[in-house]
């Protein structure tokens, strides 16, 4: 029986594959559990593909889950979700080895002690001044809008039970924001800190426009404050206008004049659109999703399957 599944996605790994699966492989050898490693290939355009079959067809406890193309990192992790046999719980790490494979052991210590997440915090980065910075203020400000508490500073780096694996499974939504779903899901759950390491080989694959598509979805789909942001804007420029109405009457009244010109046409235009344009924005955002949605397609699909050693059918 398995106990434990550690799920890894990767897309374009091939420079740190080699030390990833030494470090994975003396993980597993040193646990008092039994466990298997499920390796997704995210569509990568290098070996990495091949690199997982042969590692798969060589050591049994490996398993290669090789999709279609490249989905993204939220639905490659999914993918591993999916297909996890262990019977206990899944450990979700990333493949560049900035997550350390070796605190499965604390982890798993602490699902024993009857929590369902364990998610880790990060100390420390090694990113830029300026991306700590914009990390920083995201999670602050996911934190003060969001519809319920998404812990601040942990990433997807995580050990869940079967039960919350389960109940991610079950949510079919198509903007995934995976650390906003287990906190979502709720049972017991801590955080861990823990010093984050650097990248071994190769260049991270979340550019900013997919780091901004994640902030996205861990706001629009886990709280109404846009929506209540258009109420405002909404209010405060009607505010705005009866005060400079309010002012030019009084001009009127007691100066016999009001001011002239096209500063305050151009000014009031400008502001309106303005903000028109920010609500349909705020708005588009979530018909956007809401269209993902009922179009019902597969979240990933699946190209391959090697299990056991072997290629299973798809």
């Amino acid at each position: 029986m398995i106990d434990i599944s550690i799920i890894v996605p990767l897309y374009n790994e091939e420079a740190v594959f080699g030390q990833l699966i030494q470090r994975l492989t003396s993980v597993i050898n040193n646990t008092a559990f039994s466990c298997e490693v499920i390796l997704i290939n995210d569509g990568s355009s290098d070996n990495t593909a091949s690199l997982i079959e042969a590692i798969c067809k060589e050591d049994s406890r490996f398993t290669g889950i090789l999709l279609s193309r490249n989905y993204g990192h939220q639905l490659a992790v999914s993918a591993g979700l999916a297909n996890v046999r262990g019977k206990k719980a899944a450990m979700i790490i990333d493949g560049d080895l900035q997550d350390p494979p070796e605190l499965i052991n604390e982890f798993y210590g602490l699902l024993t002690k009857g929590y369902d997440v364990i998610y880790a915090i990060r100390k420390n980065r090694k990113e830029g001044f300026f991306k700590k910075m914009a990390y920083s203020a995201y999670y602050r400000l996911q934190k003060k809008i969001s519809n319920f508490n998404i812990p601040i500073d942990s990433g997807d780096f995580s050990m869940l039970s079967r039960r919350v694996v389960d109940n991610i499974n079950d949510m079919p939504e198509q903007s995934r924001y995976l650390r906003g779903m287990r906190a979502w899901v709720g049972f017991k759950q801590i955080g861990y800190e823990y010093n984050r390491d650097e990248r071994q080989a190769g260049e991270t694959k979340y550019s900013w426009s997919k780091l901004f598509e994640l902030a996205f979805n861990g706001i629009f789909n886990f709280s109404d404050f846009p929506v209540k942001v258009i109420a405002r804007l909404g209010f405060f420029t009607i505010l705005f206008s009866l005060v400079y109405f309010a002012y030019n009457i009084y001009r009127r009244i007691f100066y016999n004049d009001v001011p002239q010109g096209f500063t305050a046409t151009i000014l009031a235009i400008i502001l309106f659109s303005g903000v028109q344009l920010i609500s349909l924005g705020l708005i588009g955002e979530y018909v956007l999703r809401i269209y993902n949605q009922v179009r019902k397609r597969p979240l990933f699909i699946i190209d391959k399957i090697v299990q056991d050693g072997k290629e299973k059918e798809q």
